[in-house]
């Protein structure tokens, strides 16, 4: 099976999902950095969960033919970075995500508009206190 990198980063999106990572956002990098096309950014509460969503990624590229090309950050859990060459995906615990800021390095790329799984909307809701 072959995917276009903006297909394979909504394929890892949902893989991230799947192990409840939350904050998910996926920049359009390419014009910006030239040597990968998108990143994937998501969190994690802790760093069990980080690695878990790390893992389920990686199973999901293996799914689809695909290795990474390097990971980084699996021994602790606070910042998994896993190059697939044409995306770049971060996972972050999320105390880490706020002290790395990647999005204000990236502000002038564009955001991927995805489709959220219902529960990250509910929760959202939850939070601003909607429910």
């Amino acid at each position: 099976m072959s995917l276009d990198a903006r297909a394979l980063a909504l394929k890892v999106a949902e893989a991230a999902w799947d192990k409840k990572a939350f904050d998910l956002k996926i920049l359009h990098v390419r014009e910006q950095l030239q040597i990968t096309d998108y990143f994937v950014l998501c969190s994690g509460r802790s760093d069990r969960q980080v690695l878990a969503i790390a893992e389920n990624i990686e199973a999901a590229a293996h799914g689809l033919g695909l290795k990474p090309l390097s990971i980084e950050g699996q021994r602790w859990g606070r910042w998994v970075c896993m190059d697939f060459g044409d995306i770049v995906v971060h996972v972050f615990y999320h105390e880490v995500r706020h002290l790395y800021d990647l999005e204000s390095l990236w502000v002038d790329a564009p955001e991927v508009e995805v489709q959220e799984p219902e529960w990250v909307r509910a929760e959202a809701a939850r939070a601003a206190g909607e429910y």
